[in-house]
């Protein structure tokens, strides 16, 4: 009975040795590709508010063979500021939705970020990656629409599949390689420094 519970015992062992290599693995092919909010903070003062977030952005496969053919990624960044009410539904205080276009031009081997009007280009997809996956943004407010409260604050940025070429749109439905997006990052906010 003793050498059978030890051979039992072993093997369970085993087993759950291997289920944690496993699970190890599945968390780190998770994390090498996708987009992952690292750190987000939101500042008000007079009449504005300045924005800043990092990510981490690491492509698909798919996604950079797509755009190294020539095929311009769009990216959406979301933030909402959220007052809480108890007896209503929150209010949506300020919402802020900024894209940025990513491209490769093949004559002249460079990637090009664009975020409004604004574009600069890049010797390779590692540096346009960490200029983007930084956000400094300051924004202009009116007076009164910050309150000396508690807000809660979310951001998060995703791939716009709805700017792909028709076909790759179809490709897209449905597809983990296509599907590159974070979750929504969400911190509560007390502007003590607000003037009114």
């Amino acid at each position: 009975m003793t050498a059978f519970s030890t051979r039992c015992c072993r093997s369970l062992n085993l087993l759950g040795a291997l289920v944690a290599m496993w699970l190890a693995a599945a968390t780190v092919c998770a994390h090498a590709q996708g987009i992952d909010v690292r750190k987000a903070s939101f500042t008000a003062g007079e009449d504005y508010y300045v924005l800043e977030a990092q990510f981490d952005i690491a492509l698909t496969h798919t996604l950079e063979e797509v755009l190294n053919k020539g095929v311009s990624l769009y990216f959406g960044l979301e933030f909402e500021l959220i007052r809480p009410r108890w007896y209503w539904f929150n209010d949506r205080v300020i919402s802020l939705n900024q894209q940025s276009r990513l491209s490769y031009n093949a004559l002249t081997r460079q990637y090009r970020l664009g975020v409004g009007n604004l574009h600069q280009s890049f010797g390779s997809l590692a540096e346009a990656l960490e200029v983007m996956s930084y956000v400094h943004r300051r924004q202009e407010i009116e007076p009164g629409t910050i309150r000396r409260e508690t807000y809660i604050a979310g951001i998060r940025m995703r791939l716009d599949t709805s700017q792909l070429p028709k076909p790759f749109q179809l490709n897209a439905l449905g597809s983990r390689e296509w599907s590159l997006g974070s979750d929504w990052f969400r911190w509560t906010v007390t502007p003590r420094d607000v003037q009114q």
